[in-house]
C-alpha cells in the first residue's frame, strides 16, 4: 500500500507534520504540487478513450485530465483502458480485462495480436481513407504528450503504468504486421520525447535547489530548511534518473530495430525524432552513441530517411556549444556528407549543401576536399547551383569562414571592389568556356550584391579603381562576360536555357524591379558607355557582350538627362565595330544593337539611329561590291567571304532589297565556279534570304503587281538553277564538302517551303505557286541521305565552325521532313524514304523522324503504305548491297537494319493500339506477304525479317487467316527444290503457329485464374510459430519472407515452354504432311 501513489502522499504528509515549527517552510518547497481537489459530484462517466484520439483533438487535453483523475481513484481500472486504447490505435480489436492484468504475459498477447492480424481481424488507422480520421496521428501524438505532461507528478514515476505501457508499445513495434510496427515505433517515439521535455523541466528545477541549496549552507549549515531543500534535491534527481532509464529502455528495444525497418516512413520518423532528442537533450544523446544512427542513415536507400539525417545534423552544427562533442563524428562521416552534395534527389543535395556550410563555418573540414562540391556550379537543377553558389559566396568571396583577419576589413565602398576581384579569380578558372562562365555567374548572383554595383565594375574596366589597379585582358574578359550576365539578370532575363522551355511570368513587384534596375543601369553605363566601346571595340572576345548592352537600357532617359551626344556616341561605335570584325557572334551582336536603337529609341535619336543603319546598309553594299570586282581581278576572296557573312547576319534582321546586289550575287558564282565552298554556301544563303523578304513585301503590299511577280519568279528561277547545278556537281564530282551539302538541303527546303502551291491557290498570288518535279526531289533526297550517313568524327572535327549547329546532319532530316509533314511534296515517295532510315543514323536523327510519324499519325488515318514501302526500301537496300558482290559485313548490317526497322515500327503498335490500328497492322502483313511472294523464293526474306513482327501483334483469328492465305500460296508448289530459299517461308509459319499457341494457352490460364480468384483467397496455415520479437530486423524482413511457392512456379514456368514446343513440333508434321498429300 504504501506503494502506491496514495501511499506516497500519506507519508510525505506525516513527514511534513513531524518537523516541529516548519510547517510553512514545508509548503514553499513542497517538491510536487498538491493534488488538485475533487469534485464532491459523481466522477464524469468513463469515456473510449481511442474514440477521443479519433475525435476532435481540442478535447485530448480534458479527457487526459480525466482519465489521470480516474487513475487516482481506481488505477487498474484506468490503466487496462489506457492499454485497450492503446491496443485499438495500433489496429488491434481487442482489449484486456481488469482481472487479468496482473496474470497476462506482454508475449502472449502480441502473439495473439499478430494471429488475428493474420485474420484480418485488424483496423489500420494509418492508411484509412475516411476524411474524419485524417488528424489520428497528430491526435494520437498530442495523447501521449499530454498524459506524460499530467503524469509527471504521480503516476509518471511508479514503475508500474508506463513500464506496462513501454512493454507493449516495444513489443507490438517488433512484429511482422507493419501497422502495428508503424503506430508503436509512433507512440515510442513519442514517449522519449515527451520524457524529455518533462526532464528539461526537472533539469531546471534541480539547478534552481541546487543554486538555493549553496545560498542557504553559506548561512546555516544544518537547519529544517537545508534538509528541506536536499530532500528535494535528491528526489529530482531520481526523478530525472528514472525518466533516463525510461529513454534508454525505448532506445535499446525499439529505435535500434526499427531505425533501418524495412519502411521508409518507420525510419524517416525514427531519425527525424533522434535528431530532436540529441537537440533538446545533450547531456544524454550527444555522444557518439547515439549519433553514428545519424552518420548511418547518411547511406539510406530512400531519398526522405537521408534528408532527414541531414536536417538533424545541420541543427546540431548551428548550435556552437555541440561542436567540441562532434569531433569524432565529423572526422567519420565528414566525406560521406561532402559527397551527399551530388545526391540524386535534389533536395537531399541541397541539405547536405547547407550541412558543408556548417561544417566550414566551424572550420572542420580542408578546402582542398570541396572540389567536388564547387563542379556542381555548372549543374542543370537551378537550386543545386543556387545552393553551391552561396557556398562559393560564403566561403570563397567574402571568406566569412576564414578565421584569419580578413582583408574586407575597411570602408564599405572597397567590399564590392574586394568581391569582384575575388570572383574573377574563380572565373579564370573558366575563361576558355564561356558557357561554364555563365553557369558559375548565375549561381552566385542572387547573393553577391557587388555584381550590381555597375559603377564599380566600370570604373574597374577602365582602369580607373585606385584601389585594384588595371586588370589583365583575361580579367577584363571574364569582367565584362560577367557584366553583361549580370545585367541580363538583373532584368529579368533567362541566361541559362531551361529544359522545360515554358514562359516565365513575373509578379507586378518583379517587374516594378527590373524597370528600376534599367533605370539604374542606364544612368550608371550613360557617360561611360562610349568609353568601353572605344577601349575594347577592337577586342573579338569582348564586343560582343558589350555592344548588346545597349539593348537592356531606358533609352529614353538619355533624353531626359541630356546626353543625347552619348548615345550618338554609342551608336557610332557599334556600327564602326560592325565593319571591325567579321565573326559571327559579333556582327549579330552589332546588327542587333543598331536595329533596336533604331526601334526603341524617340525622336531625334531614334532619327540618328535609323540614319546610321541606313549607311551601315550603303557602305556594305559598297563594300559587297568592291570585294566582288576584287574576285574578278584575281584577287583572295576573304573580302569577299566577310561581306556575306556580314549581309546574312543583317539580312536575318530587316530586308536589303537591293536588285543590283542580287543580280551582282547571282552572278559571281556563273562567273567564277571555283569559289571556295564557304563562299559559296553564303552567296546561296543571301540569295535565299533576298527571295524570302521579297515575297513577304509582296504578300503585305496592297497592290501587287505583275512586274514584281515577274521579278520575283525569275530571281526563285535563277535560285533554283544554281542549286542545281552545284547539286549536279555535288553528286557526281564530289568536289564539295559535307557544309554546302547541308546548305542546298536547307534551302531547297525552305525555297520550296515558301512557295508550295498549297499556299497560294485561288489567289492573286497563284502564279508563284511552285512543286519540284521527280527528278529533282530524287536528287534532293540523294543529297539528304548522303548526309546522314556523315559520322559523327567528322561532325566532331567541324566543331570549331561558327555555323556548326547549322551545318550538323540533322539539318538534313529535318529539311526533308519539313517537306513531308507540310504537305509541299507527295509523301508517297519521300515519306517511306525517310522512315527507312529509322534507327540507322544514331538518335538525334531517329529522334526527328519518330517526330514526322507522330505528325503523320494526326494527319493520315492510314499509313499503312507509307510503312509498307519505307520495309521495301530498306529490303530494297539489302538486295542491291547482295547483288552487288559487297563485303559479307556490309549485306550482314543491310539485313540487321531492314530487321530493326521492321522491329521499331511494330512496337508502335502496343497495348490498346493493337485493336484501335488492327487493319493497318493487317494491311501491312497482307500486302507484305503479296511482296514476298511476287518473286519467290528470292523475296521470302522478307516474310521474316520485315512482316514477321507486325504478324506477332494481330489477335490469334487474324494470324491464323494469315497463316491460311501463306499457306494455300505454298500447296502446289515443290518446296524442296530450293530448300534454303524456303526456310524463311517455313520460319514464319513455325513462329505465327507457336505465337497462336502462347496466345490461346495464356487465354485459357487467364480464365481458369479468373474462375479461381472468386472471392477472398485462403490463407495457408502455419505449420509452425513464427517467432514473435526478432532481436535484429524482424520487421525488416516482412516483405522478403514473402517468397513461398515461388519454386513451384519457377518449375511450371520451366515445364511450359517443352509442352507448346512438343505441340508446334506435332502442327509442323501436320502441315508437311498435307503439303506431301498435295503433291
Amino acid at each position: 500500500m504504501e506503494d502506491s501513489p496514495q501511499g506516497l502522499v500519506k507519508k510525505r504528509r506525516r513527514d511534513r507534520d513531524q518537523d516541529d515549527g516548519s510547517d510553512q517552510i514545508e509548503l514553499d518547497f513542497q517538491e510536487t504540487r498538491p493534488r488538485p481537489k475533487r469534485s464532491r459530484t459523481h466522477p464524469p462517466p468513463q469515456q473510449n478513450l481511442i474514440e477521443v484520439v479519433k475525435g476532435n483533438g481540442d478535447l485530448i487535453s480534458k479527457a487526459v485530465k480525466i482519465w489521470v483523475e480516474r487513475y487516482h481513484d481506481s488505477p487498474r481500472l484506468a490503466t487496462t483502458e489506457l492499454l485497450s486504447m492503446l491496443f485499438q490505435a495500433c489496429g488491434a480489436k481487442s482489449s484486456i480485462k481488469e482481472d487479468l492484468l496482473d496474470d497476462t504475459d506482454v508475449h502472449d498477447v502480441v502473439i495473439d495480436f499478430v494471429n488475428r492480424a493474420g485474420a484480418g481481424e485488424v483496423e489500420d488507422y494509418q492508411s484509412w481513407r475516411n476524411k474524419a480520421l485524417n488528424n489520428f496521428k497528430e491526435n494520437l501524438v498530442s495523447f501521449w504528450n499530454n498524459l506524460i505532461i499530467e503524469c509527471q507528478h504521480g503516476p509518471l514515476f511508479d514503475q508500474l503504468l508506463f513500464d506496462k505501457c513501454m512493454d507493449y508499445i516495444i513489443a507490438l513495434s517488433c512484429t511482422r504486421p507493419r501497422f502495428y510496427r508503424q503506430t508503436a515505433t509512433l507512440m515510442g517515439l513519442q514517449l522519449v520525447t515527451s520524457f524529455i521535455s518533462v526532464a528539461n523541466a526537472l533539469g531546471s528545477q534541480r539547478q534552481t535547489t541546487q543554486r538555493q541549496l549553496n545560498a542557504e549552507t553559506k548561512k546555516r549549515a544544518h537547519g529544517p530548511r537545508v534538509d528541506s531543500l536536499n530532500k528535494r534535491l535528491s528526489v529530482t534527481h531520481e526523478q530525472i534518473t528514472t525518466l533516463e532509464d525510461m529513454m534508454r529502455k525505448i532506445f535499446t528495444g525499439l529505435f535500434v530495430h526499427r531505425y533501418r525497418d524495412i519502411d521508409n516512413d518507420i525510419r524517416m520518423s525514427c531519425i527525424q525524432s533522434l535528431g530532436i532528442w540529441i537537440l533538446s537533450y545533450p547531456s544524454l544523446f550527444l555522444q557518439d552513441l547515439y549519433l553514428k544512427y545519424l552518420g548511418w542513415t547518411l547511406n539510406d536507400k530512400n531519398a526522405g530517411v537521408r534528408k532527414a539525417s541531414l536536417l538533424a545534423l545541420q541543427k546540431l552544427y548551428e548550435t556552437d556549444e555541440n561542436v567540441p562533442t562532434l569531433g569524432l563524428f565529423t572526422q567519420r562521416f565528414s566525406n560521406r556528407m561532402i559527397k551527399m552534395g551530388g545526391d540524386v534527389d535534389m533536395s537531399a543535395a541541397v541539405c547536405a549543401i547547407g550541412l558543408v556550410k556548417q561544417l566550414l563555418r566551424h572550420q572542420l573540414i580542408p578546402d582542398d576536399d570541396l572540389g567536388p562540391l564547387y563542379d556542381l556550379l555548372i549543374d542543370q537543377p537551378q537550386e543545386i547551383r543556387r545552393a553551391i553558389g552561396e557556398l562559393v559566396y560564403d566561403h570563397l568571396i567574402t571568406q566569412k569562414f576564414n578565421s584569419s583577419p580578413s582583408s574586407l576589413t575597411g570602408p564599405d565602398d572597397s567590399s564590392s571592389e574586394i568581391h569582384i576581384f575575388r570572383m574573377l579569380q574563380i572565373l579564370r578558372e573558366f575563361s576558355t568556356d564561356p558557357i561554364i562562365s555563365v553557369y558559375v555567374i548565375d549561381g552566385v548572383w542572387e547573393y553577391m550584391k557587388a555584381m550590381k554595383d555597375w559603377k564599380c565594375i566600370i570604373s574597374m574596366l577602365l582602369d580607373q579603381n585606385p584601389r585594384t589597379g588595371s586588370t589583365t585582358d583575361e580579367d577584363s574578359t571574364n569582367m565584362i562576360r560577367l557584366l553583361f550576365v549580370s545585367i541580363r539578370k538583373a532584368v529579368g532575363e533567362k541566361i541559362i536555357p531551361s529544359t522545360d522551355n515554358r514562359k516565365q511570368y513575373h509578379t507586378k513587384a518583379q517587374r516594378e524591379m527590373f524597370e528600376n534596375n534599367r533605370k539604374d543601369l542606364t544612368v550608371a553605363m550613360m557617360k561611360n558607355y562610349p568609353q568601353l566601346l572605344r577601349k575594347f571595340m577592337a577586342d573579338k572576345a569582348k564586343v560582343s557582350s558589350l555592344v548588346e548592352i545597349i539593348m537592356f537600357m531606358k533609352l529614353e532617359l538619355y533624353s531626359l538627362k541630356r546626353q543625347e551626344q552619348s548615345f550618338k556616341a554609342a551608336v557610332r561605335l557599334i556600327k564602326d565595330a560592325f565593319f571591325k570584325h567579321g565573326e559571327k557572334e559579333a556582327l549579330r551582336s552589332c546588327v542587333k544593337a543598331i536595329t533596336f536603337c533604331a526601334s526603341e529609341s524617340k525622336g531625334e535619336l531614334q532619327d540618328f539611329s535609323r540614319g546610321k543603319l541606313k549607311d551601315l546598309e550603303d557602305e556594305l553594299l559598297d563594300k559587297l561590291t568592291s570585294a566582288i570586282r576584287e574576285v574578278k581581278d584575281g584577287n583572295d576572296e576573304y573580302s569577299l567571304l566577310v561581306n556575306l557573312k556580314r549581309l546574312h547576319e543583317l539580312q536575318l534582321l530587316k530586308p536589303v532589297l537591293v536588285e543590283s546586289m542580287f543580280d551582282g550575287i547571282a552572278l559571281t558564282p556563273r562567273n567564277f565556279r571555283n569559289l571556295d565552298e564557304e563562299v559559296i554556301c553564303f552567296l546561296l544563303m543571301n540569295m535565299y534570304m533576298y527571295l524570302a523578304w521579297s515575297l513577304h513585301s509582296i504578300i503585305n503590299c496592297e497592290a501587287i503587281s505583275e512586274a514584281s511577280l515577274s521579278s520575283l519568279i525569275s530571281k526563285r528561277d535563277t535560285l533554283f538553277e544554281e542549286l542545281s547545278y552545284f547539286l549536279n556537281g555535288i553528286e557526281e564530282s564530289k568536289k564539295y564538302g559535307n557544309q554546302l551539302s547541308l546548305r542546298i538541303c536547307a534551302i531547297l527546303a525552305e525555297t520550296w517551303c515558301l512557295f508550295r502551291k498549297s499556299n497560294y491557290d485561288s489567289s492573286k498570288l497563284e502564279r508563284l505557286g511552285y512543286c519540284p518535279d521527280s527528278v529533282f526531289l530524287e536528287k534532293f533526297w540523294i543529297l539528304c541521305a548522303e548526309t546522314f550517313s556523315t559520322s559523327d568524327e567528322t561532325d566532331e572535327e567541324d566543331e570549331n565552325m561558327e555555323y556548326v549547329e547549322e551545318t550538323n546532319r540533322d539539318v538534313a532530316v529535318i529539311a526533308a521532313c519539313k517537306l513531308v509533314a507540310s504537305d509541299v511534296v507527295p509523301k508517297d515517295y519521300l515519306g517511306p524514304e525517310i522512315i527507312s532510315h529509322l534507327g540507322m543514323h544514331g538518335p538525334g536523327v531517329t529522334g526527328i523522324i519518330k517526330n514526322l510519324i507522330t505528325c503523320l499519325r494526326k494527319k493520315e488515318d492510314d499509313i499503312s503504305n507509307i510503312y509498307l514501302d519505307s520495309l521495301k526500301r530498306a529490303y530494297h537496300r539489302y538486295s542491291s548491297e547482295l547483288s552487288s558482290g559487297r563485303e559479307e559485313s556490309r549485306v550482314d548490317k543491310c539485313l540487321q537494319v531492314c530487321r530493326e526497322l521492321a522491329c521499331g515500327l511494330s512496337e508502335m503498335y502496343i497495348g490498346a493500339a493493337r485493336n484501335k490500328y488492327r487493319l493497318e497492322i493487317l494491311s501491312v502483313v497482307k500486302e507484305g506477304v503479296k511482296f514476298a511472294f511476287r518473286d519467290a523464293p528470292k523475296q521470302l526474306l522478307f516474310l521474316e525479317v520485315a512482316i514477321l513482327p507486325f504478324a506477332t501483334r494481330l489477335s490469334v483469328p487474324d494470324i491464323i487467316d494469315i497463316k491460311k492465305d501463306v499457306q494455300g500460296r505454298i500447296v502446289h508448289v515443290n518446296t524442296d527444290e530450293d530448300p534454303s530459299g524456303w526456310r524463311p517461308c517455313f520460319t514464319f509459319l513455325e513462329t505465327l503457329e507457336e505465337k497462336c499457341l502462347k496466345k490461346q494457352g495464356f487465354t485459357r490460364r487467364q480464365g481458369s485464374s479468373n474462375c479461381k480468384a472468386q472471392g477472398r483467397p485462403r490463407k495457408r496455415p502455419e505449420t509452425e510459430r513464427k517467432r514473435l520479437l526478432d532481436d535484429e530486423q524482424s520487421g525488416s524482413d516482412e516483405d522478403e519472407s514473402i517468397s513461398g511457392g515461388s519454386d513451384r512456379e519457377d518449375k511450371l514456368d520451366e515445364d511450359a515452354p517443352l509442352i507448346e514446343t512438343i505441340r508446334s513440333a506435332a502442327r509442323r508434321r501436320a502441315l508437311r504432311g498435307e503439303r506431301s498429300k498435295g503433291q
